[in-house]
């Protein structure tokens, strides 16, 4: 059993894993520099001590852990700690480690190292890693399943990646509901392990009907001769393998299940959806929300390669290019503004600096509303009423602070007044973009968080500059 680190003790074994990283580093230079014969010379059993250190620490530390490790070493660090794990771990690990560093280890080992990994996975974790496996790999892997967890792969291959039946599991335990409690619990001591998180047993009919769900408590509990049908709980939360994924993790959350059964459209027990699987994917989208948000495109590695890395922020870096160019051209419009009053050019920052944190704010706000399940065409009314008069409020507040601060530095009234409607103005189209971008996004099959930030920000900046330049040309430029 491997136990789970503190997070003080893992951080020494992290320390102490990049110290026998560093010290072979160094043995590895001063072996460069000596001559063959040097090298046979100063041979010792104790050369590959350092990996042996390596291996010890790595033994016992659980998968998670190992994973952690791995993504937050560089990529050469990284594939030689991957060498020291015990090769009857790997395929666990691979089945740990974000997204991007699986994707960097299965590019980087050799076919050899990774069917070895993939022949310790059984159908439903070949079904998680499918699209990251090579074609010709997956292929010599399905050919030593058995017919049945072959059918399960391409039928869990053919599900959406954000549906029910990607995610889903198909170990589960299952009785009859015309079964005696005794034999429930006979079927549970035939079993060589539990399921992970298996909480409860489902129950179904000689057709392989869902009609229930029979907990662990109620078979220890009850008169073991009571036939299942009476004890079992039929008031159940189930889903279909079409279901949304971000649906049934908010159902987690709001029933608290450890675990729940997937049926067909005709009722047929066809998998199970467990907590673990949920949260992985909650943390998964979590992070993709965060990164689609600044504008990248997919999860990058932190270590990946600098060419990787700079094709995945290219896309909205250029739009945001082309929106710099835009912005300076409105800029060149009052371009003779800005030179009878310099000061302009000093305050124009701060109109769009708040504007585009007003933006983002309520934005957050917005798509976390929508991952939940709160926003819908109902209420989208009000939430508009309620964010305008929010901004309303703030941009009445804080437009009247800079506009004391310009007059404090300028002692020009027409000037404070200008900044003060400006910073108002601009706060409320803020508060706008921020609600209509994300729920435009999703009207359209968009994910809502893909480069909101950085639309909002292009635009608010544009029309901010607008607004407040606009005003001075009007008002303050004779």
């Amino acid at each position: 059993m491997k136990s789970a680190q503190t997070e003080d003790t893992l951080k020494e074994n992290i320390a102490t894993v990049r110290e026998l990283l560093t010290q072979r580093k160094r043995e590895e230079e001063t072996e460069d520099h000596q001559s063959t014969a040097d090298q046979e010379a100063t041979k010792s059993p104790f050369q590959y001590q350092h990996w042996l250190e390596l291996q010890a620490i790595l033994k016992p530390l659980h998968i998670g852990d190992i994973a952690h490790i791995l993504e937050i070493l560089p990529l050469d660090d990284r594939l030689t700690v991957w060498q020291q794990v015990n090769i009857f771990r790997r395929g666990d690990v691979l089945l740990e480690v974000s997204d991007a560093v699986r994707e960097n280890l299965i590019q980087s080992i050799s076919e050899e190292d990774l069917l070895a990994a993939l022949n310790l996975m059984d159908a439903d974790d070949l079904a998680y890693i499918a699209d990251d496996i090579p074609e010709n790999l997956l292929k010599i892997r399905q050919e030593t399943l058995t017919t049945e967890d072959k059918n399960w792969l391409r039928r869990a291959m053919s599900y959406e990646e954000d549906s029910v039946g990607f995610l889903m599991s198909n170990e589960m335990v299952v009785i009859y509901d015309n079964d005696a409690l005794k034999d429930a619990a006979k079927t549970l001591r035939g079993l060589e392990e539990l399921p992970i998180h298996n909480d409860t047993l489902f129950v179904v009919d000689r057709r392989g009907i869902l009609r229930g769900i029979l907990s662990l408590q109620n078979i220890l509990l009850n008169d073991p001769n009571l036939p299942v049908h009476n004890i079992m709980e039929t008031d159940i939360v189930y889903f279909s393998p079409q279901d949304d994924a971000g649906e049934a993790s908010q159902a987690f959350e709001r029933y608290d299940l450890v675990s729940a059964p997937v049926i067909s459209d005709r009722g047929k027990l066809v998998g199970r959806l467990t907590v673990d699987v949920v949260m992985d994917y909650i943390r998964d989208e979590a992070t993709e929300d965060v990164l689609n948000m600044a504008g990248i495109s997919a999860e990058e590695d932190l270590f990946a390669p600098i060419l990787n890395s700079a094709r995945n922020r290219a896309l909205w870096l250029l739009f945001n290019l082309g929106a710099a160019f835009f912005i300076s051209q409105i800029i060149g419009i009052f371009e003779a503004t800005i030179t009878q009053l310099v000061s302009l050019a000093v305050l124009m920052p701060i109109v769009t600096s708040v504007g585009g944190n007003i933006g983002n704010q309520t934005a957050a706000i917005i798509i976390r509303g929508m991952t939940l399940g709160q926003i819908n065409k109902e209420n989208t009314t009000y939430l508009m009423r309620k964010e305008l008069g929010v901004s309303a409020l703030n941009g009445l507040v804080i437009g009247s602070i800079v506009g004391i601060f310009s007059f404090i530095l300028y002692k020009n009234i027409a000037l404070s007044i200008v900044i003060s409607v400006a910073m108002l103005l601009t706060l409320i189209l803020a508060a706008l973009l921020g609600l209509l971008v994300p729920i435009f996004l999703h009207r359209i099959g968009r994910d809502p968080a893909l480069g909101s930030s950085v639309i909002m920000t292009a635009t608010i900046d544009s029309v901010g500059f607008f607004i407040f330049l606009g005003l001075a040309s009007l008002f303050l430029v004779k």
